[in-house]
């Protein structure tokens, strides 16, 4: 129930899908009804909303606290295994194509590749079935194994988990499935901004010895604090991430899946 609560409610309180409904609403109470000012007040509102979340640099100073929280480790060696959170490959194209798809956090995976080769001997766990409320032909999984095994990893290390759909059920379900014991070290690779969210939730769920390996950063850190835009799309599309990880962090606190709003090294 929490995953189609969270992808429904999602849609409705997006940033630029709640900008363009107060315009679409506005015209509409112009057109059909005498209440004009608080049409305008709307319209413009939603207008000035969009140009701001846009073309302002409002879309990085939301994200970049978020890809800055966790720092890579200075050295890659000893880890008994890798994480990978799904989110990089798109199950409904990879279905209908038959070939793996993937998103623009393709890093999780291609990275990913380079961390196996630096850990010969890591097992490498790539959690993630269908994020998507209507079914798709494939699963992340799936589209993750076929490129794991072009790019020569051996399947005897590889551990595909093809059912969770959000974080939490990455963190409870592959917990289940690997098992990890007192004493070994893991590496979490996922988008910088998703990080925060992601170690505070693997904690909960007990997963220990979890080292941080942000990729798929957005920004460059502080310098992009003060840069706008060039198109409308880049800068909604960011701020649409930004606010839906700071509210995921807010909500997996509230409910217990976390161990703390902000997690921290």
């Amino acid at each position: 129930m929490f995953f189609y609560v969270s992808k429904i409610g999602q849609f409705f309180i997006q940033p630029s899908n709640f900008l363009i409904a107060l315009i679409l609403f506005g015209l509409v109470i112009t057109a059909f009804t005498n209440r004009r000012r608080i049409a305008k007040l709307m319209t413009w509102t939603g207008l000035i909303g969009l140009i701001i979340c846009g073309f302002s640099p409002a879309a990085n100073w939301l994200i970049q606290p978020l890809e800055d929280r966790f720092p890579r480790p200075a050295e890659i060696s000893g880890f008994d295994g890798i994480i990978v959170l799904g989110g990089a490959v798109d199950t409904v194209v990879t279905g209908v194509r038959g070939d793996t798809a993937l998103t623009m956090s393709a890093e999780r995976i291609t990275i990913t590749a380079r961390l196996a080769r630096l850990l010969p001997d890591a097992i490498v766990v790539h959690t993630g079935g269908q994020g998507v409320i209507i079914s798709s032909q494939a699963t992340e999984a799936e589209g993750a194994g076929r490129l794991f095994a072009d790019f020569g990893i051996s399947p005897e290390r590889v551990v595909l988990e093809d059912e969770s759909r959000n974080t939490w059920e990455n963190a409870t379900l592959s917990k289940k499935i690997v098992d990890p014991q007192p004493g070994q070290r893991w590496l979490l690779v996922t988008s910088a901004y998703h990080m925060p969210r992601s170690m505070g939730v693997f904690e909960k769920a007990g997963w220990t010895g979890l080292t941080a390996y942000p990729v798929d950063y957005r920004t460059r850190g502080e310098v992009d604090r003060g840069l706008g835009f060039d198109g409308a799309s880049k800068g909604l599309r960011r701020f649409d991430i930004a606010f839906r990880e700071w509210l995921g962090l807010a909500v997996y606190w509230a409910i217990g899946r976390s161990t703390e709003f902000f997690p921290q090294p």
